[in-house]
């Protein structure tokens, strides 16, 4: 039996699989060396993990989570798994890799991340090749749930809305300029913040200003991103993440404008993973 771990800074989702399938699957707090040390990591799977499964003994355990790309912050990671799984091996990669495994499996592709943020990753079927920066929430993450609720949120206070749309959102969220400055600059997290804006495009999608808003944000992502892989058009490319998932629709309509194949959308990337490493049981 191994173990995989997807983990966001929110939550980890956990899964035991075996070659046959998936024996037991759970979720407990996320996991960001950013922000905790090894031994809140440690303490954070004592309490919660092993509480749920104490006589877990996996054989191989994989974790792909935010953070883990910097050799520093995989190490801490992995000494709170190894504390916790003595007599596991222990793998500890970034989630773009997740990305890259569950979109693409072993065949070569452009994977992308949609989600709170957004990332790309070009991937020869076995490792990543090469990775556009990121630039985060402030100069990048286009076509990420941050950066749409951004937009609408700047149109909504510049007065820029449609009357109707502006009504509808002041009805929805009360929202204040101090509010937004509040939050987008004094607290953590703003594009979690700006985020939460999402479901209010997704309920009114079928309005032509939000829909377009949408679509403008799904090709400044193609812009800054997919068209700058080398021969982007000649590889299948894949999204998971929540706004790729429920835009799929718009986001499959701006891929055709850019003559880009899109196969694999998904919410999230459990699902390819147990896939990948199944077969790597077998």
């Amino acid at each position: 039996m191994i173990l995989i771990a997807d983990s966001g800074s929110t939550k980890t989702a956990w899964r035991q699989i075996t070659k046959d399938g998936v024996l037991a699957e759970t979720k407990t707090a996320g996991i960001n060396p950013y922000y905790q040390s090894s031994e809140e990591i440690a303490q954070m799977l004592e309490q919660s993990l092993l509480e749920q499964w104490p006589d877990i003994t996996p054989k191989e355990v994989y974790f792909y989570g935010a953070g883990c790309s910097a050799p520093d912050k995989k190490a801490m990671v992995e000494a709170a798994l190894q504390q916790a799984f003595p007599a596991s091996k222990i793998e500890i990669h970034h989630d773009l890799e997740a990305a890259a495994r569950a979109l693409c499996g072993e065949e070569p592709g452009i994977a992308c991340i949609l989600g709170t943020g957004s990332n790309s990753c070009l991937y020869n079927g076995h490792q990543i090749v090469h990775n556009l920066p990121n630039l985060g929430f402030i100069l990048g993450d286009e076509g990420s749930g941050g950066y749409m609720g951004k937009r609408l949120v700047q149109t909504f206070l510049n007065n820029e809305l449609p009357a109707d749309l502006h009504q509808a959102f002041q009805q929805r969220y009360h929202l204040t300029r101090d509010e937004v400055v509040d939050n987008v600059y004094r607290k953590p997290y703003p594009n979690r913040y700006m985020a939460t804006f999402a479901k209010f495009l997704f309920d009114h999608r079928q309005h032509p200003f939000i829909y377009q808003m949408i679509y403008q944000s799904f090709s400044d992502f193609f812009e800054k991103t997919i068209v700058k892989y080398p021969d982007y058009q000649q590889y299948n490319v894949h999204f998971v993440g929540s706004i790729a998932f429920h835009f799929s629709d718009i986001l499959r309509k701006v891929a055709q404008q850019y003559a880009v194949r899109v196969q694999h959308i998904l919410e999230n990337p459990m699902a390819g993973l147990s896939l990948y490493h199944q077969q790597k049981i077998a």
